[in-house]
């Protein structure tokens, strides 16, 4: 019979084990959803953080909180979750759109980030956000003038 150190039986090391790995996966699934885009003013956080100077001003996020549309100052941030991690481009509008069923699927024209689908969005709300962002790299001179 084999000999296990510190008097442990082998039923023992077995559930140590299995705990440990169920403490894994429960930290893992925890970490996932952390990760999730929940909300608008979420995904421009996640933008604003990822792309250097980009300044968030409206948004969409896909129905399964996997990806979201961000309008900004002349461009827009295209954010897809990609297991606990959440990748972030840069796109000049107009977007390359497809519609289906499910949604607005994007082509970022990457082979990295892919197609991205908004799961319950369509396409007059992901072109709304297109003319934001182009809006958003005009001046206005008003702000410049003394009062």
């Amino acid at each position: 019979m084999m000999h296990l150190p510190l008097d442990l039986r082998w039923y023992q090391l077995i559930a140590g084990v299995i705990a440990l790995v169920g403490i894994g996966l429960f930290a893992r699934k925890l970490r996932r959803d952390d990760s999730k885009i929940t909300s608008i003013d979420k995904a421009r956080e996640q933008a604003e953080e990822r792309l250097a100077g980009f300044i968030g001003r409206a948004g969409l996020v896909s129905g399964d909180g996997g990806a979201a549309v961000v309008a900004g100052n002349g461009t827009i941030a295209v954010l897809r979750r990609q297991g606990i991690r959440v990748d972030a481009r840069r796109l000049v509008a107009p977007l390359s759109l497809s519609t289906s069923v499910e949604g607005v699927r994007i082509d970022t024209g990457e082979s990295v980030l892919g197609s991205v689908t908004l799961f319950g969005v369509l396409e007059a709300d992901v072109r709304r956000i297109e003319a934001i962002a182009q809006a958003g790299n005009v001046v206005d001179i008003r702000q410049f003038r003394a009062n």
